[in-house]
This record gives C-alpha cells, sequence and structure tokens, in this order.
C-alpha cells in the first residue's frame, strides 16, 4: 500500500497520541522529542511502525524515500507513551511542529551520570530490623529493581543466585544478547538486561569500541556499583585494595535486578533513557533506579519527568539522584512530585590521611591511596611544597602571586616541570577530574598532589584513590596550606596514610556536594525528598575500568568506592524494594511517604544533623524531611497517598495549561475548576506554602489539606503536635483522628497564620517547622516549610 498523502496525513496525527524523539545527528540533522494528542492507531496500519513510518514518509523534507526505515528509526514506545524516535532535518521537525495536534517539540539532550558499610550504618543487620522489614519482604525476593545506567558486569560475586528462588511469574523481560554478553550472563539474580544505542549513536556517529561494547555489559563501572548496591548479594571479605574490608551486601539483597543499559561513555540521551523506561515497565519491573540528571526544567520540557509520570501510573516506584551540585541553592534536580528525589549524606566510616607541613602542623585529609610512601631518591620525607598556581608554564623569577587558573587547578600541559619536578604540587578542584590531577603532576615531575577544595565546596571530603601519594582537603585546609606556602621561602611537607577508621562522628552529615532545594519547578513541593548514603560506598566494579577510570590506571578490583548522589539513589530503590516486598499493595506515593514521615534529622548523638560545607545545622532545603530510617519506615503507621488525578489537580494548580498537561500524561488536559485547586493541596508528606508580598499589609492566613490513611493492623488515635515555624502560628483541625481500621482515610485542615515580613524583590525568607501524628507507638512526622517572598 502506498503511503497516504500529506493531507490524508493530518488527521491520523490528531486521532494519536505519541512522542516522536528524532536523534541529533551529524551533518543537517538535530535531534527533538514530539508529541501530539493520542494513542489511536488508524485500522487502515496493521502495527503501528507502518503508521509511523507512512507519517514520516509524508514529510515535505523526507529522509525516508531513499533510505531503509529500520536505519532511520531509533526506538518505538508502547509503554509509559506511545510513539517512536527518528532522525530527521530541522526542517522534518519544523514542518512536525505545524501540524494540527502536534502539542511540543523538544531536543533531545545529553545527560550525565550523577556519580559495604551503609546498610550496617542504617540498621539493616540490627535484630529489630531483620525481624521487621528485611523478614517481611524477604530481602526484597518477589521485586524487580530496573537499574537505568551504564549497564552491568555478571560476573562479580554481588549477583550469584544461589539460594534464591524461581523468578516472579510476573516478570516479562528478557536477557538481550550482545557483544561479550549471552543469556548464560541472567540468572535468577539478574533476571533482565538490555541495551541502548540507537540515540546515542545518532547523537555521536559512530561507537568507539575501545570505550563502548553494544551489549548490556558495564565499561564504565557505574551501572555495576549502583546494581549492586541497591541489590547486591552479601560477598565475605570484600575490599577496595583493602580498604573498608567486610561483608559487602545490597539494601535489598534478594531483590531481582533487570539491567537497562542507557548509558554510554560520552552520556546518556534521552531518547534511549525514555526507550529505557518504556520497557522497564513493559517488562514488569516495580522499581526505577535511575543515578542520571540535568538542569531542572519544567515537567512537560523533562523527558524524565515524563517517562517517570508513565511508570508511577503503572504502579513502579522512582528513586532518582538529586544531582552533584551542592551546596548551590536551588541546585536539585529529577524534581517531578511523582519522583523520590535522594541527596546524598555521609556514613561513619572515613579514610583518613595527613599532610604534615615543615612547620609541624598536621592537616587531616581523605585518601585511598594504596602504594609506595612518599618519600626522595635520599629517603627523606619532608620534600619541597608548591602551589600549582605558582608553577604556571612560564612564570618564572619567584612570582607565586601570579597564578592563573589553569595551573592552580593542575590542568593538562600547565605546570612548568622545572618548578614541579621532585615536589608536592597542591592543587585547587575544579577543571578536571580529581584523580587526573595526579597523573598531571606526575607527569610534569612532581611526586605527590594535594587536591584542595575551593568555595564554595566547603569542608567536605571524599576519598580517591591516587596513582601518586595524594590526598583531599577541605576549603579551610587549603587557604591555609597556601597561606603557609606563601610565607615561606621553603616550604615543604609529607603525607602519612591511614587505614580505614569507624564509628566517626558526628554522623550522618548532609554531602557537601548533594543538590539542595528549593526546587525551581514548585516551592509548594519539597525537594530532595529524603537523604541517604552516599559518600564514600564500597560496591561491585566492573572489571573494564580502572578505579579511577583513567587509562593510565591499569588497576582492576572485584569492588570500587565511590561518592555522590549516585550512590545515595540506590540506597533508597533498595529500601523501596523492601517496602513494597513487605506491603506489596503500597503505591508508590505510598513508600515515599512512609520514607519521608519516618525520616530522622538528629544524629546518632541526637544533635541536628549537620551541613559538611560549613559544619553548621544542616536545614530542610538540604536534607528534606531527612535521613531514611528503614527500621520506622516498614510500620509508619500513617501514610500520604496520591493517585494521577491528584498530580493533575497539582498541574493545573500550578498553571501549566491543558496542552502543557497532555504532554506530561497522555490524558485530556482541560483544567476543570482550575481555582479550586491549590498547588500547597497536592497530599505530598511535607507541607510547603508561599506568603507572597501583596498578602502582607495584614496578617495572611493560608489553608492546607491533607488525607492519611492508616496502614497499621490495628485501631489506633492518632494526636497532633505542632513546632511552629518562626513568624508563624499553626493550627490544626481535628486536633485527633480515631482509626478503626487499616485502609481507612481520614483528612485535616492545617491553618496557617503568617506575620508580615518585609521582603527585597531578589530574596525570600525560609522559616521552617514541624507537624506530626503521634500514637504511642509511631510519629507521623511533616517538615512545615513558610515561604515569603514578592509576587511576581
Amino acid at each position: 500500500m502506498a503511503p497516504p498523502s500529506h493531507t490524508l496525513q493530518l488527521p491520523l496525527f490528531l486521532t494519536c497520541s505519541f512522542f516522536l524523539t528524532l536523534a541529533l545527528t551529524l551533518g543537517e540533522k538535530q535531534s527533538y522529542i514530539i508529541r501530539v494528542q493520542n494513542d489511536l492507531k488508524p485500522s487502515v496500519f496493521s502495527d503501528v511502525e507502518h503508521w509511523y513510518s507512512s507519517t514520516l514518509s509524508s514529510l515535505r523534507y523526507n529522509p525516508l524515500k531513499s533510505t531503509d526505515h529500520d536505519e532511520e528509526f531509533l526506538h518505538v514506545y508502547k509503554t509509559v507513551f506511545h510513539g517512536f524516535s527518528a532522525r530527521l532535518t530541522a526542517q522534518e521537525a519544523q514542518q512536525l511542529a505545524t501540524f494540527d495536534g502536534v502539542l511540543s517539540v523538544l531536543p533531545d539532550r545529553l545527560r550525565q551520570l550523577h556519580t559495604t558499610r551503609s546498610p550496617h550504618f542504617m540498621g539493616l543487620d540490627s535484630p529489630s530490623t531483620m525481624s521487621n522489614l528485611v523478614t517481611e519482604s524477604d530481602s526484597g525476593s518477589n521485586v524487580v529493581i530496573g537499574v537505568l545506567d551504564t549497564g552491568i558486569w555478571p560476573e562479580r560475586p554481588s549477583f550469584h543466585d544461589q539460594g534464591m528462588g524461581p523468578i516472579p511469574s510476573f516478570w516479562k523481560g528478557e536477557c538481550t544478547v550482545g557483544e561479550n554478553f549471552t543469556k548464560a550472563n541472567c540468572n535468577k539474580k539478574i533476571i533482565g538486561a538490555r541495551y541502548f544505542t540507537s540515540g546515542y549513536l545518532a547523537k555521536m556517529g559512530i561507537m568507539n569500541s575501545s570505550t563502548d561494547i553494544k551489549s548490556a555489559r558495564d565499561t564504565e563501572g557505574h551501572g555495576t556499583h549502583t546494581a549492586s548496591t541497591a541489590a547486591g548479594r552479601a560477598v565475605g571479605d570484600a575490599s577496595f585494595l583493602g580498604f573498608a574490608k567486610g561483608v559487602a551486601v545490597g539494601i535489598a539483597p534478594k531483590a531481582r535486578i533487570a539491567a537497562y543499559k542507557v548509558c554510554w561513555k560520552r552520556g546518556c540521551m534521552d531518547s534511549d533513557i525514555l526507550a529505557g523506561f518504556d520497557k522497564a515497565v513493559e517488562d514488569g519491573v516495580n522499581i526505577i533506579s535511575i543515578s542520571i540528571g540535568g538542569s531542572a526544567v519544567p515537567y512537560n520540557l523533562d523527558p524524565i519527568a515524563i517517562g517517570s509520570f508513565g511508570a508511577m501510573e503503572k504502579g513502579v516506584f522512582i528513586s532518582a539522584s538529586a544531582g552533584n551540585e551542592g551546596p548551590r541553592s536551588t541546585s536539585v534536580t529529577n524534581v517531578a512530585p511523582w519522583i523520590t528525589t535522594v541527596g546524598a549524606s555521609t556514613i561513619d566510616r572515613k579514610f583518613p590521611a595527613d599532610l604534615v607541613l615543615g612547620n609541624g602542623k598536621r592537616i587531616i585529609g581523605s585518601s585511598i591511596y594504596r602504594g609506595d610512601p612518599l618519600h626522595d631518591i635520599n629517603n627523606f620525607q619532608h620534600l619541597p611544597l608548591i602551589y600549582g598556581g605558582n608553577a604556571s608554564v612560564g612564570l618564572r623569577n619567584g612570582a607565586r602571586h601570579s597564578s592563573s587558573f589553569s595551573s592552580a587547578t593542575c590542568m593538562p600541559d600547565s605546570l612548568d616541570k622545572e618548578r614541579v619536578r621532585g615536589k608536592i604540587v597542591v592543587c585547587d578542584r575544579g577543571g578536571t577530574p580529581r584523580v587526573s590531577k595526579g597523573e598531571i603532576v606526575k607527569d610534569a615531575g612532581g611526586v605527590g598532589v594535594v587536591v584542595a577544595n575551593v568555595f564554595p565546596m566547603g569542608e567536605g571530603l571524599v576519598a580517591d584513590a591516587h596513582l601518586i601519594p595524594g590526598l583531599g582537603v577541605t576549603e579551610s585546609a587549603g587557604n591555609l596550606i597556601r597561606d603557609y606556602i606563601n610565607s615561606n621561602a621553603n616550604p615543604t611537607a609529607t603525607m602519612t596514610f591511614y587505614e580505614t577508621q569507624v564509628g566517626v562522628k558526628p554522623s550522618p552529615v548532609v554531602a557537601s556536594f548533594s543538590s539542595r532545594g528549593p526546587s525551581v519547578e514548585s516551592i509548594f513541593v519539597l525537594k530532595p525528598d529524603v537523604i541517604a548514603p552516599g559518600v564514600n560506598i564500597l560496591a561491585a566494579w566492573s572489571d573494564s575500568v580502572a578505579p579511577t577510570e583513567l587509562s593510565s590506571d591499569q588497576r582492576r578490583t572485584q569492588f570500587n568506592i565511590a561518592s555522590g548522589t549516585s550512590m545515595s539513589c540506590p540506597h533508597v530503590s533498595g529500601l523501596a524494594a523492601l517496602l513494597k516486598g513487605a506491603h506489596p499493595y503500597w503505591s508508590p506515593a505510598m513508600i515515599r511517604s512512609a520514607l519521608m514521615t519516618t525520616a530522622y534529622t538528629q544524629d546518632q548523638q541526637g544533635n541536628p544533623l549537620l551541613d559538611e560545607t560549613s559544619y553548621n545545622i544542616s536545614t530542610t532545603m538540604d536534607m528534606g524531611a531527612g535521613h531514611v530510617d528503614p527500621e520506622k519506615a516498614v510500620d509508619p503507621g500513617l501514610v500520604y497517598d496520591i493517585t494521577a488525578y491528584d498530580y493533575l489537580n497539582f498541574l493545573c494548580a500550578s498553571n501549566y495549561s491543558g496542552r502543557d498537561i497532555k504532554q506530561i500524561t497522555k490524558r485530556a488536559g482541560k483544567c476543570r475548576g482550575k481555582h479550586d485547586h491549590k498547588p500547597w493541596n497536592l497530599n505530598y508528606p511535607a507541607i510547603s506554602v508561599v506568603i507572597y508580598s501583596t498578602q502582607l499589609q495584614e496578617p495572611a492566613i493560608v489553608l492546607v489539606t491533607r488525607t492519611v490513611t492508616h496502614v497499621g493492623e490495628t485501631p489506633s488515635t492518632y494526636t497532633v503536635s505542632v513546632t511552629n515555624p518562626k513568624g508563624v502560628n499553626v493550627t490544626v483541625t481535628p486536633t485527633s483522628m480515631n482509626f478503626r481500621e487499616k485502609g481507612e482515610k481520614q483528612s485535616y485542615v492545617v491553618r496557617i497564620k503568617a506575620e508580615k515580613k518585609a521582603i527585597t524583590s531578589l530574596n525570600s525568607v525560609i522559616e521552617v517547622g514541624k507537624l506530626s501524628w503521634s500514637n504511642r507507638k509511631q510519629h507521623v512526622v511533616s517538615p512545615l516549610v513558610v515561604v515569603w517572598k514578592q509576587a511576581l
């Protein structure tokens, strides 16, 4: 059958709803995501592939008339949304945008990854917890975690299937054969493996076979690390080069893993990520763990938010990393309210190393260097010390103050070999990866490296496996070291390396790199939601890449120590799997609610959680509801459930147009009774309201409604208590609720009366309190955030 003409095709667009992801290629071709109205395939076409092909063939600028359709199509989507990916020119994309029924044209962006002892730290091996969450869920044995990442290294012992029961009967996925990956690489632990290259190849051209493998096999290490963090089996005598020695085990050790390789050497394309979402939900995953991100954009322009909404509608819990752009305010990403957004915290383990200056001052740093001790040819341990900024190529005659950014950060070819030879070099963070600075120093003739935090990184440290004697130091320590160098004619130093230190206090603290709120997309949705361990996490690693990921590093290890919200995200993914296993009928929102309302905001000594950046008290914008507490989350008492319809009302109340909402939800987006809905009334486990300057003639009053569901096994009565935010008076009606049976729902109203505050146009004031419903056993706690700002 000949394809329909262009005029015949227009009505077909009006009766269909799909995403068209146009992947960027070399030359004139560009990358877009296009959505139109609904998903009804005209009966004239036997399948959607022929329908989509016919649609493309009708375009004025048609690449398909002279090429094979299979070469132009990238992906066909059928589950979380309907449509396909294809390579088209910018002119063709513009033409599609003019079709009646086309709702949006979005770019196909390249995203980046957000790059043991933590189960013990969270109490998952304590007797009380073992009898509750882990036991009730059978360690998540009937739950499948879909990991959207760089793939998996299946031979690692973390992924053995000894003693595991049959694969869950609902599973419909497959183990896709590819380069150096066969069906035998899957088992009862890794029950699915797929890979998605089309969008990446369309963007990058030919794949570099020396760094990327066309299969689900992990050549980056990141996916293996996150998968084993979420659900790795217990492995005895695990360590990284002798550091962090002990039993390495994931959070949900019996949960099944399905690996969806959507990321490659140079990043992750939106079109491939969407394909991963689509297949993961079609396959039957219960949890999606995604440690990938980009800048926050409106939900209708964010393919991760859109794919996550479709997954949420199918009952899938989505855990996503908050980003590593902290401590900068409003840096949090993956902020859609149907996503659980995870920030990072420390655990009670460190890897200390000291820099001892020539004046005897001992500076505590961090390192997992494992090699020969530091000394010169005469075995003198104190060696000359120089700041990279004073060793710029061409900088001579002792002009230490004339530093440049490139040499200060030890960029390639920036260091003067004559000035650096035989010395320890101090390098500022930034410009290049931390571990590569040591390689650059070594190439210039240096013998040791100190990587110093700079503003605004603060006092947070992560441990790196340097190739030469090296360590990291805090921002304040870096300032002290530079002052010492600049005030001494012959500065010297040496390094001392230690073994693993546990029982560190205070812990946890909010990681300095963890991205912070508030969300730029909606102040009414608290983000991040929670924090979880993400600093110096030991987990399995790929055999294809060195622990430093440097090509010059020839070491290969079964485990690696890594830091980032990429590491905290799979902790929550694993916890969600345990909760899903213990409570199979809980919705994604109920699982998040249990994690948020039971989270703690005090450390193991009972003091407020601190911010690693400054070691001041952390705020709700840093840590969300607090640090996850598995033992309490399994039995939260009350939960805040949210349906897809509730999210639609939130979008309407947030001034998303009907067209915008269709782009997100596939549903008719007309907002009826729009003014009856308020964005602060989304049934979120945290309460966030805004007091605008136009309300400040008199004390402002905001009414907030919430509905809780009783998930306890026995009747219970809860009473409310409130800690008022500064300048706010809060009352709750009713003050007590009596629940007679499991599943019963009751609502309450919060009256927030805020005093007048003088606010300038570029500033806002945030005050935080809390609201808690308690019986004699459970405390269901919600952060209560009040923001004063000027109206737009």
